[in-house]
This record gives structure tokens, C-alpha cells and sequence, in this order.
């Protein structure tokens, strides 16, 4: 039996991780290894579950995101990191990158934008949200559809998630 994309979902809202964790699930070769409430949790199971892909809020609390994404790729080379953030600024991309991390999704994109980062960086490519890289002129290793702006937002997802 072959084993799927192993990753591990860091994000301090119970919903939310609980919400990408249940989506993920559904995906065709994609397993959740953990979940992690807090930047330190997502290291230290980062080290004890050896995820293919940490997808984290950059935002989390206790070690932030960012210094949470620094020390997993540090201690674990081959481990690939997707950030979620509100922030769309260049600056804020930068930092996220700075980390070693390979994938930036806005946190207002879709659901099937994350899955397409998620596939992407497992790859050992960059992927960077399509509106925040056409933003700023910038190469998008991975294009996004005119459809995905037309469809419910990660958050309208994991809203309608709860809902249901």
C-alpha cells in the first residue's frame, strides 16, 4: 500500500484545523499525519511525525508561524511548508519564503487553491497565490483558473464545513 502526502495542519482555531483536516482527507493521495495548535506544537510533532507538508498559520501563536516554518525546515530539510495568510503584502510573502518555506496562500482564496499548494511544493516548486503574485507582475509557478475567483473563499469552505 502506497502512503499518501503525509501532512501535519498548524492553526490555532480548532474549526479550522479540524475543517483542513476533514477536506484534506477527501483528497486522492493526501493524508493528515497531525494537527497543531501553536507554533512550538507544530515543531515539536513536525519532528515526531515527519510530515511531507506543514501547512501553518502564519500567525499562529507561541513561536509565531514564521520562526515556527524556520526552525521545521532548519531541523527538517525535506519537509515542505505552505503558509496561510490575510497578510497579501510583498513584504509579508518575503518573510514566509525568507523561511524556506515554498507555498503562500491567501487565507480568502479557495480551498481547491490550498490543495493546488499543497500538490505544488511536494514538488519542490514555489507556489504563491495567484492574486497576490499578479499583484506585483510577479511568475506564478502554478496559474490559477478564472474559475477559482468565482468560487467560495477557504474560509466560506471551512464555514460551510461547520455548518453542515
Amino acid at each position: 500500500m502506497t502512503v499518501g502526502t503525509r501532512i501535519l495542519i498548524a492553526d490555532e482555531s480548532n474549526v479550522v484545523r479540524e475543517a483542513i483536516s476533514f477536506l484534506v482527507s477527501r483528497e486522492d493521495g493526501m493524508e493528515v499525519a497531525g494537527q497543531a495548535q501553536d507554533g512550538q506544537s507544530a515543531v515539536e510533532l513536525a519532528a515526531q511525525l515527519q510530515p511531507d507538508v506543514v501547512v501553518i498559520d502564519a500567525a499562529i501563536p507561541n513561536s509565531n508561524g514564521i520562526e515556527a516554518a524556520r526552525k521545521i525546515v532548519s531541523a527538517q530539510p525535506g519537509v515542505k511548508i505552505v503558509a496561510l495568510s490575510r497578510h497579501q503584502d510583498r513584504w509579508s510573502v518575503r518573510r514566509i519564503l525568507d523561511t524556506g518555506a515554498l507555498g503562500y496562500v491567501a487565507k480568502d482564496r479557495t480551498f481547491e487553491e490550498l490543495i493546488r499548494a499543497i500538490r505544488t511544493v511536494v514538488k519542490n516548486q514555489t507556489y504563491i497565490s495567484p492574486c497576490i503574485s499578479a499583484a506585483y507582475g510577479g511568475q506564478q509557478a502554478s496559474k490559477s483558473s478564472q474559475a477559482d475567483d468565482e468560487v467560495s473563499s477557504i474560509e466560506k469552505t471551512l464555514s460551510q464545513f461547520v455548518g453542515e
